[in-house]
Protein backbone atom coordinates (compact mmCIF):
# COMPACT_ATOMS: atom_id res chain seq x y z
CA UNK A 1 0.00 0.00 0.00
CA UNK A 2 1.15 3.45 -0.95
CA UNK A 3 1.61 5.88 1.72
CA UNK A 4 -0.50 9.10 2.15
CA UNK A 5 2.47 11.28 2.61
CA UNK A 6 4.40 9.74 -0.20
CA UNK A 7 4.03 13.17 -2.58
CA UNK A 8 5.18 15.71 0.23
CA UNK A 9 7.54 12.91 1.47
CA UNK A 10 8.99 13.01 -1.89
CA UNK A 11 9.06 16.99 -2.12
CA UNK A 12 10.82 16.94 1.03
CA UNK A 13 13.07 14.60 0.02
CA UNK A 14 14.34 16.59 -2.64
CA UNK A 15 14.47 20.13 -0.57
CA UNK A 16 16.66 18.15 1.70
CA UNK A 17 18.81 17.18 -1.64
CA UNK A 18 18.93 20.65 -2.38
CA UNK A 19 19.99 21.99 1.14
CA UNK A 20 22.47 19.25 1.55
CA UNK A 21 24.42 20.98 -1.36
CA UNK A 22 23.99 24.13 0.45
CA UNK A 23 25.37 22.53 3.66
CA UNK A 24 29.05 21.66 1.94
CA UNK A 25 29.89 25.22 1.96
CA UNK A 26 29.70 26.02 5.54
CA UNK A 27 32.97 26.61 7.38
CA UNK A 28 33.80 27.97 10.28
CA UNK A 29 34.72 31.18 9.24
CA UNK A 30 31.90 31.97 7.89
CA UNK A 31 29.24 31.24 10.77
CA UNK A 32 29.22 35.37 11.44
CA UNK A 33 28.01 36.18 8.05
CA UNK A 34 24.63 37.89 7.82
CA UNK A 35 21.90 35.68 5.84
CA UNK A 36 19.11 36.92 3.71
CA UNK A 37 17.15 36.81 6.91
CA UNK A 38 17.48 40.77 8.36
CA UNK A 39 18.82 40.01 11.67
CA UNK A 40 20.10 36.71 11.52
CA UNK A 41 23.80 35.34 10.84
CA UNK A 42 24.72 32.00 9.70
CA UNK A 43 25.03 30.30 12.69
CA UNK A 44 21.64 31.65 14.13
CA UNK A 45 20.02 30.02 10.79
CA UNK A 46 21.85 26.76 11.05
CA UNK A 47 20.51 26.23 14.75
CA UNK A 48 16.72 27.11 13.26
CA UNK A 49 17.19 25.29 10.85
CA UNK A 50 17.72 22.11 13.57
CA UNK A 51 15.12 23.17 15.62
CA UNK A 52 12.95 22.68 12.44
CA UNK A 53 13.90 19.73 11.62
CA UNK A 54 13.42 18.18 15.40
CA UNK A 55 9.70 19.58 14.88
CA UNK A 56 9.47 17.75 11.91
CA UNK A 57 11.12 14.44 12.73
CA UNK A 58 8.51 14.77 16.40
CA UNK A 59 5.55 16.20 13.28
CA UNK A 60 6.15 12.52 12.00
CA UNK A 61 7.23 10.54 14.96
CA UNK A 62 4.26 11.15 17.10
CA UNK A 63 2.05 13.01 15.22
CA UNK A 64 2.10 16.33 17.45
CA UNK A 65 4.50 19.70 17.78
CA UNK A 66 5.18 20.80 20.78
CA UNK A 67 6.80 24.04 19.68
CA UNK A 68 9.61 23.89 22.21
CA UNK A 69 12.73 22.51 20.65
CA UNK A 70 15.92 23.54 21.27
CA UNK A 71 18.94 22.80 20.18
CA UNK A 72 22.36 23.14 21.72
CA UNK A 73 25.69 22.63 19.62
CA UNK A 74 28.94 23.49 18.96
CA UNK A 75 30.40 25.69 16.08
CA UNK A 76 30.23 25.05 12.51
CA UNK A 77 31.31 21.36 11.68
CA UNK A 78 29.29 19.80 14.88
CA UNK A 79 26.49 21.88 13.87
CA UNK A 80 26.25 21.21 10.42
CA UNK A 81 27.06 17.54 10.84
CA UNK A 82 24.52 17.70 13.30
CA UNK A 83 21.82 18.90 10.64
CA UNK A 84 22.63 16.43 7.59
CA UNK A 85 22.21 13.45 10.01
CA UNK A 86 18.66 14.97 11.42
CA UNK A 87 17.67 16.14 7.94
CA UNK A 88 18.82 12.48 6.58
CA UNK A 89 17.16 10.64 9.12
CA UNK A 90 14.01 12.95 8.79
CA UNK A 91 13.50 12.09 4.54
CA UNK A 92 13.50 8.57 6.16
CA UNK A 93 11.12 8.91 8.51
CA UNK A 94 8.68 10.61 6.16
CA UNK A 95 8.97 7.59 3.00
CA UNK A 96 8.18 4.97 5.39
CA UNK A 97 5.18 6.54 7.97
CA UNK A 98 1.43 5.99 7.43
CA UNK A 99 0.49 9.09 9.69
CA UNK A 100 -2.30 10.65 8.36
CA UNK A 101 -2.44 13.76 10.85
CA UNK A 102 -0.40 16.20 12.72
CA UNK A 103 -1.34 18.24 15.57
CA UNK A 104 0.61 21.44 15.82
CA UNK A 105 -0.81 24.01 18.84
CA UNK A 106 -4.55 24.04 18.04
CA UNK A 107 -4.64 22.71 14.62
CA UNK A 108 -4.69 19.40 12.99
CA UNK A 109 -3.01 18.85 9.87
CA UNK A 110 -2.87 16.13 7.76
CA UNK A 111 0.72 14.91 7.31
CA UNK A 112 1.23 16.05 3.43
CA UNK A 113 0.58 19.54 4.85
CA UNK A 114 3.24 19.76 7.01
CA UNK A 115 5.87 17.82 5.28
CA UNK A 116 5.32 19.86 2.12
CA UNK A 117 5.15 23.11 4.76
CA UNK A 118 8.96 21.19 5.63
CA UNK A 119 9.89 21.26 1.90
CA UNK A 120 9.21 24.95 1.68
CA UNK A 121 11.17 25.86 5.00
CA UNK A 122 14.14 23.92 4.03
CA UNK A 123 14.96 24.87 0.61
CA UNK A 124 14.67 28.31 1.03
CA UNK A 125 16.62 27.80 4.02
CA UNK A 126 19.11 26.11 2.12
CA UNK A 127 19.41 29.21 -0.52
CA UNK A 128 20.04 31.27 2.41
CA UNK A 129 22.82 29.04 3.50
CA UNK A 130 24.39 29.31 0.41
CA UNK A 131 24.16 33.30 -0.21
CA UNK A 132 25.56 33.50 4.06
CA UNK A 133 28.54 31.12 2.32
CA UNK A 134 28.52 33.58 -0.80
CA UNK A 135 27.54 31.41 -3.01
CA UNK A 136 25.08 31.81 -5.69
CA UNK A 137 23.01 28.21 -5.69
CA UNK A 138 19.64 28.92 -7.20
CA UNK A 139 16.90 26.43 -6.63
CA UNK A 140 16.23 24.33 -8.93
CA UNK A 141 13.58 25.06 -11.62
CA UNK A 142 11.27 21.79 -10.75
CA UNK A 143 11.39 21.61 -7.26
CA UNK A 144 10.91 25.47 -7.26
CA UNK A 145 7.58 25.36 -9.31
CA UNK A 146 6.21 22.83 -7.07
CA UNK A 147 7.24 24.73 -4.05
CA UNK A 148 5.88 28.28 -5.44
CA UNK A 149 2.39 26.55 -6.15
CA UNK A 150 2.33 25.42 -2.72
CA UNK A 151 4.38 28.50 -1.06
CA UNK A 152 1.05 31.15 -0.67
CA UNK A 153 -0.92 28.37 1.41
CA UNK A 154 1.85 28.51 3.76
CA UNK A 155 2.73 31.94 3.69
CA UNK A 156 0.05 34.75 4.41
CA UNK A 157 -0.33 38.55 5.28
CA UNK A 158 -0.73 36.69 8.94
CA UNK A 159 3.50 35.51 8.78
CA UNK A 160 4.93 39.05 7.58
CA UNK A 161 6.64 40.55 8.79
CA UNK A 162 7.83 38.77 12.08
CA UNK A 163 7.95 34.93 9.75
CA UNK A 164 8.96 36.43 6.72
CA UNK A 165 9.76 39.65 4.61
CA UNK A 166 7.40 41.49 2.23
CA UNK A 167 7.32 39.79 -0.76
CA UNK A 168 10.28 41.46 -2.98
CA UNK A 169 8.46 42.51 -6.80
CA UNK A 170 9.35 39.80 -9.46
CA UNK A 171 8.74 39.40 -13.10
CA UNK A 172 6.28 36.58 -13.89
CA UNK A 173 8.62 35.37 -16.07
CA UNK A 174 11.61 35.03 -14.03
CA UNK A 175 13.37 31.63 -13.31
CA UNK A 176 11.05 29.84 -10.82
CA UNK A 177 13.63 29.56 -7.97
CA UNK A 178 13.99 33.65 -8.19
CA UNK A 179 9.85 33.70 -7.74
CA UNK A 180 10.03 31.55 -4.73
CA UNK A 181 12.80 32.93 -2.55
CA UNK A 182 11.40 36.67 -3.83
CA UNK A 183 7.63 35.66 -2.87
CA UNK A 184 9.20 35.06 0.58
CA UNK A 185 10.55 37.92 1.13
CA UNK A 186 14.46 37.29 -0.16
CA UNK A 187 16.36 39.43 -2.85
CA UNK A 188 17.18 36.75 -5.62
Amino acid sequence: MTSPLIGGAELLERAVGYTLGSLVLVRPEVLDRPTPCAGWDLEALLRHMNDSLVALHEAVDSGHVTLEATITGDPANDLVAQLKDRACRLVGAWTTTERSTVSIADQQLTGAIVSCAGAVEITVHGWDVARACGVDRPVPDHLAAELLQLADLFVTGHDRPERFAAPVPMSPSAQPGDRLVAFLGRIP
